[in-house]
């Protein structure tokens, strides 16, 4: 049979226009009349992949399915009714049906009858994903990795982070140098695994310092909590930080980060719950790699009581590294308030005066104050009608209700470096201190 000249000339369009949707469904309604089902079927198919509510696809696919189509199309006459089938006797086999006599319809199903889609959906099984999934089954795809964790790929970097000078070098020497330069961490025996506890007090920017060390690293960023891990069920809470840790290594090279590892790693001693000692022991495991492989895997964990941590999970191979997080200094507080006011409007504000006034500050107590100081000025706009500018007497009259946030925790970790700097753990909390003469 020769090929219609029409029909070639659109399957040559649809090859070179593959996206047309409009192209492919007229080729799709020629290949229908000309008797070229299964051909026709694949083209609605790909429409519908791309366009599921397309009504002229859906209206053409129904066509498509119309059982017992003629060559040209039209549906088959109805047979006449003058000759019915003779009964079959109870328990005699079917005799066959004489040549040239229409064949005998099939008895009617008893019950509902099938929904017409499912004959749809078999039909499209290789082109479109079924309308239900069967419950009861295991999925193939995802496997025993069955539960979903925030991954992200952050975009900051160090550069991003304001001060932290003598952390941002300890990041240096433990990850990101042995990272950059492969060849040299080979030479060196230098491992990709490791761990650093950050600590300090809060708002202070731990959970950023973090992210912006993962994205230095280019590497995967998992942060997991206590919350992410607790279950009421026994060994369920195990079983949760081990397929936690299990994505991380999955997703290598990825930063995992343990925030409130107090919460998660609490002195055992100090535990009288046996379901918390043995989620300690589970983290430890994992920590050493005896669940798996943590090459790859970057460790860090944050803290406002370090000295709540197990000892145990401080031990080299672990955390076995420790650094302070201060409150920013000068030049961290202007750039943190530049921060803050970038998309405000902001009118004659003494930004060193600022600084000066807010020694101390959290990262989180600037962010409140700038905050305090735009809703003053709103307050004022709201009150005259009249729309201004947020200006230095704004941040004046906020500064007496902002107080810093550090003094408690600066309190606590004094009597703690007084009495409890055991193997000089907190020397550089001591000297912190002694230079401010809080010591």
């Amino acid at each position: 049979m020769t090929e219609s000249p029409l029909i070639a000339s659109l399957q040559a369009a649809v090859e070179a226009r593959p996206g047309d949707a409009v192209l492919r469904l007229h080729l799709a309604a020629l290949l229908l009349d000309a008797g070229r089902r299964p051909e026709a079927i694949a083209h609605v198919g790909h429409v519908l992949t791309s366009e599921p509510a397309n009504p002229e696809a859906l209206a053409l696919m129904r066509r498509c399915l119309e059982p017992d189509r003629s060559p040209t199309g039209e549906p088959p006459t109805a047979a006449p009714a003058s000759k019915p089938a003779p009964a079959v006797p109870a328990g005699e086999p079917p005799t066959a049906v004489p040549a040239g006599e229409p064949p005998r319809a099939a008895p009617a199903r008893q019950g509902r009858a099938e929904d017409p889609l499912a004959a749809y959906e078999r039909e499209l099984e290789d082109l479109l994903p079924p309308r239900f999934s069967t419950g009861g089954e295991p999925d193939p795809v995802r496997g025993p990795a069955d539960r979903v964790f925030d991954v992200e790929a952050p975009t900051v970097r160090l550069a991003d982070v304001g001060g932290m000078a003598e952390v941002k070098q300890r990041l240096e020497l433990a990850f990101l140098g042995p990272m950059q330069y492969p060849e040299l961490r080979r030479l060196y025996g230098k491992s990709l695994r490791g761990g650093l506890l950050l600590y300090g007090p809060p708002g202070c920017g731990k959970t950023f310092l973090a992210r912006a060390v993962a994205g230095e690293l280019g590497a995967q960023f998992m942060s997991l909590s206590i919350v992410d891990v607790l279950d009421m069920w026994i060994g369920s809470s195990e079983r949760n930080l081990h397929e936690l840790f299990e994505a991380a290594r999955r997703n290598a090279p990825c930063v995992l980060f343990l925030d409130e590892i107090d919460a998660l790693g609490h002195k055992r001693g100090q535990l009288g719950s046996s379901a918390m000692r043995t989620l300690s022991n589970q983290l430890l495991a994992e920590l050493d790699g005896l669940e798996g492989d943590n090459e790859g895997v970057f460790v860090l964990a944050a803290t406002n009581a370090p000295w709540d941590v197990d000892p145990a999970l401080r031990r080299p191979g672990r955390l076995d590294r420790i650094a302070l997080v201060l409150p920013p200094d000068g030049p961290a507080r202007e750039a943190i308030l530049r921060y803050h006011v970038r998309e405000r409007p902001i009118a004659g504000i003494d930004l060193p005066k600022l600084v000066a006034a807010t020694a101390g500050f959290s990262g989180a107590d600037l962010a409140h104050l700038c905050e305090s100081a735009a809703e003053l000025a709103m307050a004022d706009s709201i009150r005259s009608g009249e729309v201004r500018m947020i200006e230095q007497r704004d941040f004046d009259r906020a500064l007496p209700d902002v107080r810093s946030s550090t003094g408690p925790w600066f309190a606590t970790a004094r009597n703690v470096a007084l009495f409890a700097n055991e193997g000089g753990a907190y020397d550089d909390l001591v000297a912190y201190l002694k230079r401010n003469r809080l010591l």
